[in-house]
């Protein structure tokens, strides 16, 4: 059953971005084609590093094509979803990543190039992406979740760089079972407003002094910057014409990882003094972090939960006469979740998603 679990889970999140991947080629509106690769290329790194992690189970032949650089940016790109719990950089690692490979290589990158003078102040470093207004992500939000190294990024060959990588992790897909043309529901890629899809570009430094924590903490409003952008994709986008309380395998995935990752992530950053937060700051941070059903999600008795949809496994001490094949998340919801059936805990899902992110957009737009 253990085995049969990772293999359906395999299984569901290779068929659902093998249809992602074609409904986009094969949609009449383009607008979102440039975004939705760059919301999505995380998941698609986890779901590659996960199944590669697992030889005993999926066949390490599917990775033959994979070389260690492209190895080392999926496992980059996976790690980057647990935000601050990522043990490999913590907070404070993540907080200077951010600033260092982040805002100052973007900066130095983008900034300075004009022989003109007065025409600098037309320059940009950051781009904006939204959705039917509302912010879905930002360059530097995708740069900190590619897994690619800034020098890599910003090298004379970098789209030939970035286009053999993402090939060799569509060659991955394919071993696994992605099919641009699978059987199954349409993706929300088909569902999207024809118009919704806009960008715009601005200047970093301004930008990261406004609305969250203040003028004063560029690094930490940029990074909270991506928890924004990150929840508002999977509150307004992922789901378009979906009904949340019936999402498929890897839909309702991405949402409760996703949120459960931020959610963390903002009490770590809330719990340490170290950052200089104001008083309405960790007033909202409370506020966003302490309702139920915040606490639900996060609460250390549903870590198998999180844990066997970002790894695959199930937990060690898991009573396996209780999962089920046929049954939505192999029926972990009435074990991890006793009060709540699939439906319920998508609604309360959907529910958090939505106010944190309502929260969240707030808080940056507070001058």
């Amino acid at each position: 059953m253990r085995e049969a679990v990772i293999k359906a889970g395999v299984a569901s999140d290779a068929n659902y971005m093998g249809r992602l991947f074609g409904d986009i080629v094969n949609s009449a509106d383009s607008s979102g084609e440039g975004v939705i690769p760059l919301c999505m290329t995380p998941y698609v790194s986890l779901v590659i590093h996960e199944a590669q992690a697992k030889p005993q189970t999926i066949d390490p032949s599917a990775f033959d094509s994979f070389t260690d650089d492209a190895r080392e940016v999926c496992a980059r790109a996976r790690h980057s979803l647990k935000l601050f719990e990522d043990t490999r950089r913590g907070t404070d690692g993540q907080l200077r990543f951010f600033e260092d490979e982040i805002l100052k290589k973007h900066s130095s990158h983008f900034l300075g190039n004009t022989w003109l003078p007065p025409a600098r102040f037309l320059e940009s470093d950051l781009s904006l992406f939204t959705y039917n207004e509302t912010l879905i992500s930002t360059s530097h939000a995708a740069a900190f979740h590619i897994g690619m190294r800034t020098e890599r990024l910003f090298h004379k060959d970098n789209e030939a760089y970035v286009r053999a990588t993402m090939e060799k992790m569509g060659r991955c897909l394919y071993a696994l079972g992605a099919r641009l043309d699978a059987e199954g529901p349409r993706t929300f890629v088909r569902n999207l407003s024809r118009e919704g899809v806009r960008h715009r570009d601005t200047r970093a430094a301004p930008y990261y002094q406004q609305g969250f924590n203040g003028s004063t903490t560029p690094a930490i409003n940029g990074v909270l910057t991506d928890f924004q952008v990150r929840t508002n994709f999977i509150a307004f986008m992922l789901t378009a014409g979906s009904d949340v309380l019936d999402l498929e395998y890897t839909v309702f995935k991405i949402r409760y990882i996703t949120l459960y990752q931020v959610l963390t992530s903002l009490m770590l950053l809330k719990e340490n003094a170290a950052y200089p937060l104001s008083r309405e700051s960790t007033e909202i941070l409370e506020g966003i972090t302490g309702s139920e059903e915040a606490r639900l999600i996060t609460n250390s008795s549903a870590r198998g939960f999180r844990n066997t949809l970002m790894h695959y496994n199930l937990p060690g001490r898991i009573d396996t006469q209780r999962i089920t094949l046929d049954q939505p998340l192999f029926g972990l919801v009435s074990i991890f979740f006793p009060s709540h059936n699939y439906r319920s805990l998508s609604e309360l899902t959907d529910r958090c998603v939505k106010t944190t992110a309502e929260r969240l957009n707030s808080w940056a737009d507070a001058t």
